[in-house]
């Protein structure tokens, strides 16, 4: 009613039955049935957790709702619908007075004592005071909480809304209701109705605490608590629900035994298990509620005394195998206590005493193991294995190095021998050719001096040859002269489409010579020489596994040699091998191949590898183990299947076995190109300056000290340069150079004489020979070089008379003889100066 002012310090049938689902989901009860009696809100509870169902994301499996008719006649009608119930949890809605008949009934059909659950909410529970003697030890029930929020403290909280709603609606308003008007008395209706006030009660905020109430009555977040009744019939405080959070203090069921009734619960088994990712993943549980996330279950660790409970931490265990123990716990129908082994590994017999998992369901602690557990026959000896639901074996974890680029990797593309082709043959051969065929052509540059042209003109060299395919090869933008003729103009046509070809290659192949490659230690398997002669390598092989497994079982009996050296590199976890490996302690980790691909495919930067893309040794499988001869065996073993058949399995290994390093190969990265892509080419550069400051240094020695040598003014005759150029002159063009010694200096008159004439020749012979006027200009036909010298004859008279010209030996040999001639300038000559000569 909207009208209605009526509060109540209490939770809806609503929240209640949610918190009941709550406690099922907390502890992994996903199978249940409802039971209900005829007692007003039956329907309203069977409809919330209907539609919760059908709404949650976990997988809840309700079996059968029963109303029941007549509780409590003759006509046994509630005995019969009872039978009905197959389910381990039953949720019970009814009266206080009905729930005794109805757990008197319920115990006469077995339904109470071990394996069974009865929750109810507080109406069923009533009083916590007095509780019935038909209630089992056991029973689970929602109360409001009193412990913590006792009747005082609501009264006080009462008054308090009460005074906070008035006061908002006077500052609002201006008025309040009259709390002195009689509800009995037939008088007027006051002016300001009572309900008015009901606005300002529903959104009280006192102290921090929300004491807000919805539109029903009942508060937004009610303090519940859940409480169990142990074995003296007294209700214990086992969570509270504050905030729609539910915290639980027992992490596992506590498996009270109805009645006080010594046997234990048959579907309620104790199961042990061993952390290792992702098989099975342990978290600690969330801070603020101190629950478990929804994937995960509640598991115990440390645990001192399995049967009572001891002492223990509680932590949330998830992963691959308890997905599959969920599974088959759903479809088997049984509960589980599920605990962290802490005696060894997964199991190893040392003195004739089994350890680890394997221990603990020999010795019955457990009745079964549930894990990364390898199938071998030294186990099944004394436990039995279900059917395999993954396949294992032995693998080999190595560790990628980050490589070195060459400082050849530019050269690369190409082989040597291309290289050598390249370079020393076709540009040498090539540069020949184009400079005989452009020697030998009409055409070319060269036929000047066979045509008696101009000898002073541009001529086309083997280094120009060179520098012309050179730059070709490169698409270098310098200077080149090209070569005139037609046969030489082809040569380089094909030179140049050639080139396109090779530099097209070479710039295809680079990229994949230029990237940083990676490292990695080649094995081909156990029998490989690294492990079988760690020590003929220098530094040795190192290698080792985990302790008291399988793996190390196979190594020791296989090769003992190999299990006495690497005993010294035993690694306490697979998380401890895995950073052993990257910061290089290990060379090489051996261990089940399904813990390592996984591995490799979730490592940050995927540098651990498996050889051979995850190669087995020894196949074998997963299995879980159980007592010998144990009754679930057939029942895990068609679960298993089951699973497997329903492509369950599949989804599972997709979800937790795959890594995103698996695919990493099919991707195409891109990085830029560092310093150590490109180290090659700077050190050729490096090399090229180095080289050129020497070429530099020699050039400069040459010039000013060495090649007076080579044009034998050293040694008096002609030099090696001289006697190369002239042969080489000789033999192209048939002339024979006879090679004259350098006359030896002779002081006398008639040498003098003959040094003057030599002079007056060589005068002549340049005045012919100069662009600068022609020669039929300068001297007549029929003057002769005695005419020149005495100026006797001819046009000469103009020639300017001259003193002595050599008055001392010091002018012979200072070549000065030669001025007064090289001053003397012909009618219709002019002065040449030396650039004008050598040009």
């Amino acid at each position: 009613d909207a009208s209605s002012s009526f509060f109540q310090f209490s939770a809806s049938l609503h929240q209640e039955a949610l918190l009941m689902l709550a406690v099922m989901e907390e502890y992994d009860w996903h199978v249940f049935s409802v039971v209900t009696t005829r007692f007003p809100g039956h329907q309203e509870f069977v409809t919330t957790i209907r539609a919760t169902v059908e709404q949650s994301f976990v997988r809840w499996d309700l079996q059968s709702v029963v109303t029941l008719e007549g509780v409590g006649e003759p006509e046994d009608r509630a005995h019969v619908q009872l039978k009905r119930i197959q389910s381990p949890v039953i949720l019970l809605y009814c009266s206080k007075d009905e729930a005794e008949l109805v757990m008197l009934e319920a115990r006469s059909l077995g339904l109470v004592g071990a394996g069974f659950v009865w929750i109810v909410p507080s109406l069923t529970s009533g009083n916590p005071a007095r509780t019935p003697e038909t209630f089992p030890p056991g029973m689970i029930s929602i109360a409001y909480d009193e412990w913590d929020y006792p009747l005082e403290t609501r009264v006080r909280d009462a008054v308090g809304i009460f005074s906070h709603a008035a006061a908002a609606m006077f500052r609002e308003e201006g008025r309040i209701p009259d709390g002195t008007v009689s509800c009995s008395g037939q008088a007027d209706k006051p002016e300001v109705p009572a309900s008015a006030l009901r606005r300002y009660m529903m959104g009280v905020v006192l102290e921090g605490r929300d004491l807000s109430f919805m539109d029903d009555g009942y508060q937004v977040n009610p303090k519940l608590v859940v409480i169990v009744l142990n074995t003296e019939k007294e209700w214990e405080k086992m969570g509270r629900w504050e905030n729609h959070s539910l915290v639980l203090k027992f992490p596992v069921w506590p498996r009270y035994n109805s009645f006080g009734d010594a046997e234990a619960d048959e579907n309620h088994l104790s199961i042990v298990t061993l952390e290792e990712k992702p098989f099975v993943v342990v978290d600690d549980v969330d801070i603020l509620t101190g629950t478990c996330n929804r994937n995960s279950v509640p598991c115990r660790k440390h645990i001192k005394d399995n049967t009572t409970g001891g002492s223990y931490l509680k932590q949330c265990c998830k992963g691959f195998c308890i997905d599959i123990l969920k599974k088959i716990a759903r479809n088997v129908k049984f509960t589980y206590d599920l605990y962290l082994v802490t005696n060894g590994k997964h199991g190893k017999k040392i003195n004739n005493v089994w350890n680890g998992m394997v221990g603990e369901v020999v010795y019955k602690k457990a009745v079964m193991a549930v894990g990364s557990l390898t199938i071998n026959e030294e186990r099944s000896e004394v436990i039995d294995f279900s059917v395999p639901f993954v396949e294992t074996g032995i693998s080999v974890m190595v560790s990628r190095s980050n490589g070195t680029v060459s400082p050849s990797a530019f050269l690369e593309p190409f082989s040597a021998s291309v290289w050598v082709m390249m370079f020393v043959m076709l540009l040498i051969v090539t540069a020949i050719a184009v400079f005989l065929f452009e020697f030998i052509s009409p055409l070319g540059f060269n036929r000047n001096l066979a045509q008696g042209k101009d000898p002073h003109g541009p001529s086309f060299t083997i280094g120009k040859a060179i520098w012309l395919l050179w730059g070709l090869v490169f698409n270098n933008s310098v200077p080149v002269q090209n070569p005139r003729g037609t046969t030489s103009k082809f040569i380089v046509s094909v030179w140049a489409f050639f080139a396109v070809i090779f530099l097209a290659s070479y710039t295809a192949n680079l990229a994949a010579f230029m990237i940083q490659e990676e490292f990695v230690d080649q094995v081909t398997g156990l029998s490989d020489r690294k492990f079988q002669s760690p020590y003929s390598f220098s530094p040795p092989f190192r290698f080792g596994t985990v302790p008291n497994g399988s793996t190390e079982r196979n190594i020791r009996k296989n090769y003992p040699d190999m299990h006495q050296y690497m005993v010294k590199y035993h690694q306490t976890g697979v998380q401890d091998a895995l950073i052993s490996l990257k910061t290089g302690k290990l060379d090489a980790f051996i261990y089940d191949a399904a813990v390592l691909n996984y591995m490799a495919g979730r490592d940050d930067g995927c540098k651990l590898v498996t050889i051979g893309s995850g190669y087995v040794f020894a196949t074998t499988g997963y299995g879980i183990a159980l007592q010998k001869g144990s009754y679930w065996k057939r029942l895990v073993d068609l679960a298993i299947l089951g699973i497997i058949g329903d492509g369950e399995m599949e989804e599972l290994e997709a979800q937790w076995l795959t890594g995103f390093c698996h695919n990493e190969k099919n991707e195409v990265m891109s990085s830029q190109l560092d310093v150590d892509n490109m180290a090659g080419v700077f050190y050729m550069l490096a090399a090229a300056m180095a080289l050129s400051l020497l070429t530099f240094c020699w050039e400069h020695l040459f010039y000013w000290r060495l090649r007076y040598c080579f044009t034998g003014l050293c040694s008096g005759r002609p030099g090696l340069l001289f006697t190369i150029s002239r042969g080489i002159w000789s033999c192209i063009h048939g002339v024979h150079i006879e090679m004259k010694k350098l006359p030896e200096l002779d002081f006398s008159p008639q040498a003098n004489v003959l040094h003057l004439l030599k002079s007056a020749k060589e005068i002549t012979t340049l005045g012919v020979t100069s662009p600068k006027r022609p020669v039929a200009s300068i001297l007549p036909p029929t003057t002769g070089l005695l005419e020149l010298v005495t100026g006797s004859k001819g046009n000469n008279n103009n020639l300017s008379p001259k003193d002595a010209i050599y008055n001392n030996t010091n002018t012979m040999l200072s070549n000065r003889h030669k001025e007064p001639l090289n001053n003397t300038l012909l009618p219709g000559q002019c002065a040449l100066n030396l650039a004008e000569v050598q040009s």
